[in-house]
């Protein structure tokens, strides 16, 4: 089965760390561009951070520069996202998302829609709350 699944989110109170995972099956994560989502009720779901493909580029929207770092873990087919310094505004819903198409991780960092994602996963609650 071709999936996605997040996992890692909870409760952390302000100036915790977290650490998302983004695991694939059914298929070779390392051959996508993968992306970090994330949205609260009411807004668009707004990418994060990405790293690419081809040569292993990271990006990060401006408000995470500095606090989250993307990698990834080929032995393990999968993306982690290291979350430090958490704020009550980073609590929202996590998704991870792959796609093969080149400019997808500019797309992600700078555009608040990202339309055509070829695979999105289920997401994970991360609340940062004291």
């Amino acid at each position: 089965q071709v999936q996605l699944v997040e996992s890692g989110g909870g409760l952390v109170q302000p100036g915790g760390s977290l650490r998302l995972s983004c695991g694939a099956s059914g298929f070779t994560l390392d051959r996508y561009h993968v992306g970090w989502f994330r949205q609260v009720p009411g807004k668009e779901r707004e990418g994060m951070s990405c790293v690419s493909a081809t040569d292993g580029s990271t990006y990060y929207r401006d408000s995470v520069k500095g606090r989250f770092t993307i990698t990834r873990d080929n032995a393990n087919n999968a993306v982690h996202l290291q979350m430090n310094n958490l704020r009550p505004e980073d609590t929202a819903v996590y998704y991870c998302a792959a796609d093969p198409n080149g400019g997808f991780c500019e797309v992600v960092v700078t555009t608040i829609t990202v339309e055509g994602v070829e695979k999105w996963g289920q997401g994970t609650q991360v609340t940062v709350s004291s």
